[in-house]
């Protein structure tokens, strides 16, 4: 079978009757359809942002490589942003339906019973809901896959109001860690009351949301986990042009992402590696920059400005990776997943991560990787010094992580992963109501 790429173009896909990812054993990819003509579904996805969180990336990677011989895909997101214009670039079908900038700004680590209950944005989310029921009536679709927490609860009751069949993407560990108590009481509920499917990017995920049931017999109840998948970077390149070591964290900046544990890190392996810089790849959003106004000061109390680098927001972040010798995965509390992490890998870099959340299942200790505590900015260098003093060793792991992302992580794997959902909601929602039909026959 043929993928197409971003360019629109197609290639092959090798091995797709292997093993799938990590954690999901009961997934069966020798599903594949037979080349035959059919009719695409027709899938809604929604997003309440249009900034480029991990969720985000993970949403533009599946667009494009979503079969559309399978799938006609239609977006719709809740502000303008960098999403709409990559997802313009590849031709993907855009709307922007504006919603509250209050609603679609308020963290969701604050979302607590006043702010769930405040009766003017109660208001404003029923007027976005009941817009875009009109809209998926309108555009004919037949399901709506929801892509981020808030576009769960709003998209899901619009596709409840249109009568199609929902499927919540989680992205987000439903656990007080992650989110407030009310926020995750809510949704937890409503898991099993709004969606026909949910997919979970990892089993930590997954268990978040149905810690009382095993995976084997959550999938009954319409409860899936597909790992996300990358695109496999072209070739690899040189860490860096003048041979000196680079380690990188990547990703948005913010106080759970850690980043102040890796430069407390960094400042303990620079007296060792005075030669070696750092880099953090990123910016903050969701009006964070009080926290990186912090790790600037960190930073210069711990004198270490010559060897750390803010490049704040990058475009490129395979092009960023690249010029890194190893990748650092720093969390503070239980990653989803970790999209950057199988960057990494592809990207033949070795990584440092934290031992927590979805981590574990992507990253195989002392193979790929070496895993640390959370919080632990010793441990942390200690990794970071142990990888500078075997580069042979740090070169291994990265080739050994190269090769897991290729069986198990990749783009492709995921696009078809995703398409064979649809086909089992669809499947199981058109044979919910001939049974309904039938039942109301006889009756009759």
């Amino acid at each position: 079978m043929k993928r197409r790429t971003p360019s629109g173009q197609f290639r092959a896909v090798d091995g797709l009757d292997a093993a799938v990812s990590p954690g999901n054993a009961s997934y069966d990819f020798n599903v594949v359809r037979a080349e035959k003509s059919i009719e695409p579904v027709r899938v809604l996805f929604v997003d309440h942002t249009a900034q480029l969180g991990g969720g985000e990336i993970a949403l533009r990677n599946l667009l494009n490589y979503l079969d559309p011989r399978r799938v006609t895909a239609t977006v719709i997101l809740c502000a303008q942003g960098p999403l709409v214009d990559q997802l313009e670039r590849n031709n993907h079908e855009v709307h922007v339906l504006q919603l509250s900038s209050h609603i679609a700004q308020t963290r969701k680590d604050s979302l607590g019973w006043k702010s769930l209950l405040r009766f003017r944005e109660i208001g404003a989310s029923l007027a976005f809901v009941w817009r875009l029921a009109r809209y998926i009536r309108m555009l004919k679709i037949d399901v709506v896959h929801t892509n981020s927490l808030k576009a769960h609860l709003l998209g899901g009751m619009a596709a409840r109001l249109a009568r199609r069949p929902l499927i919540w993407h989680l992205r987000d560990r439903i656990a007080t860690d992650y989110l407030p108590r009310p926020a995750v009481l809510l949704v937890r509920v409503l898991s099993k009351v709004l969606p026909q499917a949910v997919i979970a990017n990892s089993q930590a995920t997954l268990e978040t949301i149905i810690p009382k049931l095993r995976q084997t017999s959550a999938a009954s109840y319409g409860f899936r986990v597909i790992h996300d998948g990358c695109v496999l970077p072209e070739k690899s390149e040189d860490a860096q042009e003048d041979g000196s070591s680079c380690i990188g964290m990547v990703g948005r900046i913010s106080p759970w992402k850690g980043q102040h544990v890796f430069i407390k890190a960094a400042a303990i392996v620079s007296r060792q590696f005075p030669c070696t810089r750092f880099k953090i790849i990123g910016a903050p959003l969701f009006s964070e920059l009080a926290y990186e106004r912090e790790l600037h000061q960190l930073a210069a109390s711990l004198q270490l400005e010559r060897n750390l680098t803010f490049t704040g927001f990058v475009d490129d972040i395979a092009s960023a990776i690249a010029r890194l010798q190893m990748v650092v995965h720093a969390s503070t509390v239980g990653e989803p997943f970790g999209q950057v992490i199988i960057e990494g890998m592809a990207a033949g870099k070795p990584i440092i991560a934290t031992r927590s959340g979805g981590i574990p299942e992507i990253v195989v200790s002392e193979v790929t990787g070496l895993m640390v505590p959370v919080e632990d900015e010793r441990a942390l260098a200690d990794a970071m010094i142990t990888l500078l003093r075997d580069p042979r060793r740090a070169a291994q792991m990265g080739a050994q992580g190269s090769e897991r992302v290729r069986n198990f992580f990749t783009i492709e794997r995921h696009a078809l992963a995703i398409e064979q959902v649809y086909e089992d909601v669809l499947r199981s929602t058109r044979t919910d109501s001939s049974r309904l039909n039938q039942e109301t026959l006889e009756r009759a």
